[in-house]
């Protein structure tokens, strides 16, 4: 199945939470959400006197993803809050408390919309300071958002390069910290998988070569698409269905659960993205991906980078639908075409 869908709530929805997206979305005849977790930082606060011995996913006041207990983090939702502990709260979060994430997850399967959600698109997990403590944190609470959202993937970033000519140590703390990241995954029992996404700047960590390297390295991880950020890095290389296709079958073998992708219209210069411009405009076409994903037997999930974002995603449902229609008339008229030869043949042997 081919998946279409805006990277956040849509523009014409009126409501801004994520139920409001997701229903949106849903009447719109889509089929995909991407989540953007724009305000990722947290805030510590003490349990109320009526919250202890509750646990997680019954609070109310606020999206707690976590408890601090000696120094240590809780990220059980089912674990009994103690007088001493504190805890981690999103300090706004995607959704009015965690509890509340469980049933707009429910939702989103029943209207079969597949939720996903993108980490803070400014990441540093190869310096190893404070802020990649922060961004190893943010991509832990995505997870364990989007976990118990019953999302699929989430995605994210790992980092730029101070130098570009001596990268050798910052993919090492890259490499190492994600391997951090995805044993405390398993044992958190964290479902959603977590997808390192292709970028669209020569400094950035992200080269397809890379992610599959990462992949093939650390169980657990999955490539992620951006179309707009490979085609930029690779100085405008996706021009036909066969430079689509070759892309998607690079990272097949890694998407057992289907490929999840992102494309938008994009600006570059000299390997480097730019900004993201509505489809129409720039020199990536989504027509040669519509031919291409109808020949995909896999599923794919393309999400709508574009500052249009529905409109653009409905814009590609549209064309992808195109491509197959005209693919069945001309299957068809082959057929009939066929048939007709095949008459003519019979009439002359009688």
């Amino acid at each position: 199945m081919i998946r279409f869908g805006p990277a956040g709530i849509p523009l014409s929805c009126k409501g801004r939470t994520l139920k409001d997206g997701i229903e949106d979305v849903h009447n719109l005849g889509l089929t995909a959400i991407e989540i953007p977790m724009v305000r990722a930082g947290t805030v510590e606060r003490y349990p109320e006197e009526e919250e202890i011995g509750s646990c997680i996913r019954e609070l109310t006041g606020g999206l707690v993803v976590e408890i601090i207990r000696d120094d240590m983090q809780i990220s059980d939702p089912k674990e009994p809050i103690e007088d001493d502990d504190i805890l981690l709260m999103m300090a706004s979060g995607v959704a009015d408390s965690y509890g509340s994430l469980i049933p707009i997850g429910n939702m989103a399967r029943r209207l079969d919309v597949k939720v996903s959600l993108h980490t803070p698109y400014y990441m540093d997990l190869g310096s190893n300071n404070e802020l990649t403590d922060r961004c190893i944190n943010n991509i832990r609470h995505a997870g364990i958002i989007t976990n118990a959202l019953g999302g699929n993937v989430v995605v994210t970033n790992l980092g730029l390069y101070k130098d570009v000519q001596d990268t050798d140590e910052t993919d090492a703390n890259i490499i190492e910290n994600i391997i951090s990241v995805m044993e405390w995954w398993k044992d958190t029992g964290i479902r959603t998988k977590l997808g390192v996404e292709i970028t669209g700047r020569l400094e950035a960590f992200g080269s397809l070569d890379q992610i599959l390297e990462l992949c093939d390295e650390v169980d657990g991880i999955v490539p992620v698409v951006n179309f707009p950020h490979y085609h930029s890095r690779t100085r405008g290389s996706l021009n036909t269905a066969a430079d689509f296709k070759d892309l998607l079958d690079a990272v097949e073998p890694y998407c057992k659960d289907g490929i999840h992708t992102l494309f938008s219209g994009v600006e570059h210069f000299d390997g480097n993205e730019r900004r993201l411009t509505p489809i129409k405009k720039g020199d990536l076409k989504f027509e040669p991906l519509g031919e291409a994903l109808a020949d995909m037997k896999h599923d794919v999930t393309v999400i709508s980078g574009s500052p249009l974002l529905e409109h653009d995603a409905m814009y590609m449902k549209v064309i992808h639908e195109r491509v197959l229609t005209k693919r069945v008339v001309k299957a068809i008229r082959a057929k009939k075409k066929d048939e007709a030869v095949a008459a003519a043949a019979d009439d002359e042997d009688d």
